[in-house]
């Protein structure tokens, strides 16, 4: 039986695949065959990089110091080479579709399941990180807003952040991936503009690029290389992208324009950020804009579309493996929408849990995207071919990266822990 080809296979193939699925799939399914041109996958590509990260990144610099923006360059380099690492992966199987496709292939059940987890960890709180976002941008927008609920107050930033998970429930109820990359298109322009927005403020709102900042704070590098993991997380995406491309050949072009163009849009607003609001910028820029010039007003409306817009999308995978698990049991609508609105509420739980957006991220990026972005694909790449036996330049590097990963996860989490816990 031929496998037959969807449409828009760039989003319609599951990021994560039920086991019984796979094998079902390995009897019945060749190559995938990709329809995707060169141009849309880039856009795909540059939509999965430019996130919610972008608001941080200026933090992330005055936490470091100046000199710290030389780790976004070395964070973007080696995770564009691990990007690289995962093509190689599924260039030695066809029936490789996706992320935990490689860790099985690598190490079996247990790689996939290791893969899986910190996958679908790092979506998670991701989405949760969402919800803080727009609840901190409406309480700066709409201050001193409140309601009491039998008797008990609710502060403006959680009644807010219940608001925006309703706003986005009807978004997550969709199963149609088409409609939903649809939904989530906005992506890249949003970015685009909220760069444009700020760095218009600076420019012409009276806020001038006259902070000075610090040359380096070594107390604040690993604050700061979290938050620029946090920026590269996109791999779990990587290998749909590559199988939904009709030239897959092209790929590793797709990857490096991709990587080049976040990784400008990334610097340039850590750079803009930090001259314009030095050491007291916040861990959302547009936390420090006044809200009643038209570029702010312009920054922040466009920073609470963009979360509307990318949840359904984070949160998908999630979804997919759930009722692939218990396919037998919700053949009905009904249970489909109860296993998403409950998703849903339990990450309003955390976001109310744990309010601190750049905490959080700073954890996701330490712990999670480092190992799912940079551990991961290089010792799934090792494993599956092989070059682990051998002595050579390249295997010494990729064990070397890993080396400096689990350094970079064991520092960044122990610091993004104490500050939450600081924080409680």
């Amino acid at each position: 039986m031929d496998a037959v080809p969807r449409d828009g296979y760039s989003i319609t193939i599951p990021l994560l695949v039920d086991k019984d699925e796979k094998e079902q799939d390995k009897l019945c399914v060749k190559e995938a065959e990709g329809n995707t041109s060169f141009f849309k996958t880039c856009f795909n590509g540059l939509n999965a990089l430019s996130g919610v990260g972008i608001l941080s990144v200026p933090y992330a610099l005055s936490s470091g110091g100046w000199l710290s923006l030389l780790l976004l360059f070395v964070i973007a380099a080696v995770t564009f080479y691990t990007g690289l690492l995962i093509k190689r992966c599924m260039d030695v199987d066809p029936h490789v579709r996706s992320y935990p496709d490689i860790g099985e292939l690598a190490f079996g059940n247990k790689g996939r399941m290791v893969v899986s987890v910190f996958m679908n960890m790092e979506l998670y709180l991701v989405a949760t990180g969402f919800l803080i976002l727009e609840g901190d941008n409406l309480q700066n927008l709409l201050p001193g807003v409140g309601v009491e609920i039998a008797g008990v107050p609710v502060g403006g930033k959680q009644m807010f952040v219940v608001i925006v998970a309703l706003v986005i429930l009807p978004t997550v109820w969709l199963s149609n991936m088409n409609v939903i990359s649809f939904i989530s298109a906005s992506g890249v322009l949003a970015s685009v503009i909220i760069l444009g927005s700020i760095v218009w403020a600076g420019a012409h709102d009276g806020i001038g690029f006259e902070q000075k900042g610090t040359l380096l704070n070594w107390k604040g590098i690993p604050t700061a290389v979290s938050l620029y993991a946090f920026c590269y997380c996109a791999h779990p995406v990587f290998p749909t992208l590559y199988t939904s491309m009709e030239n897959k050949k092209q790929f590793s072009k797709v990857l490096l324009l991709c990587f080049l163009f976040c990784t400008v849009t990334y610097a340039s607003m850590a750079v803009a950020g930090f001259l314009m609001f030095g050491s007291s910028v916040q861990s959302q820029i547009t936390l420090n804009l006044p809200t009643k010039t038209f570029s702010s007003k312009v920054a922040i409306y466009t920073t609470l579309v963009n979360p509307v817009a990318k949840y359904a999308l984070m949160v998908t995978p999630i979804v997919n493996a759930i009722e692939n698990r218990f396919r037998a049991y919700y053949s009905k609508k009904p249970i489909s929408f109860l296993i998403r609105s409950t998703l849903v509420i339990s990450t309003v739980i955390v976001a109310l849990s744990i309010p601190f957006f750049g905490d959080l991220m700073s954890l996701v990026g330490a712990f999670l995207s480092v190992t799912a972005s940079i551990i991961l694909p290089c010792l799934c790449y090792l494993k599956i071919s092989g070059t682990y036996r051998r002595l050579g330049f390249e295997p010494i590097v990729i064990e070397f990266i890993v080396l400096l990963g689990i350094a970079i996860v064991i520092v960044g989490t122990y610091t993004s822990v104490l500050e939450i816990l600081g924080h409680l």
